[in-house]
């Protein structure tokens, strides 16, 4: 299957269990995998034959700007099926990583990375 990548896109969201989180916000970056048959795309040149990524983008930015989760668990499960819904994509990887969750320590981020197949969407 064929894979159309999507990295380290950029938001400021207020998702969070803490009341600062939800108050103040904090940039959280979005990763896609998404896997659809590009032969056509690539024999013809033409746009029409894939899917126009700019509109991926605001997709994701509408969910992760506009909504708010108290989970990232929650967000990511959004994103994929809202894309999975959107597109003609017959598999989606998501992974949402959150630089500066509220915890004390020393650490880079944490993420959550899911998997999510269009067949396996509710009806």
């Amino acid at each position: 299957m064929d894979k159309i990548y999507v990295n380290k896109m950029s938001f400021y969201g207020y998702h969070g269990v803490f009341e600062a989180e939800a108050k103040l916000g904090q940039r959280f970056y979005v990763d896609l995998e998404l896997s659809m048959d590009l032969s056509k795309a690539g024999a013809s040149d033409d746009l029409n034959d894939t899917v126009n990524y700019a509109d991926i983008f605001h997709c994701v930015q509408q969910i992760v700007e506009k909504e708010r989760y108290n989970l990232v668990e929650a967000l990511t499960s959004q994103i994929a099926s809202r894309v999975l819904q959107a597109f003609p994509f017959s598999e989606v990887k998501v992974k949402v990583t959150k630089p500066n969750p509220p915890i004390n320590g020393h650490y880079d981020s944490v993420a959550i990375e899911m998997t999510r197949r269009k067949e396996d969407l509710a009806p």
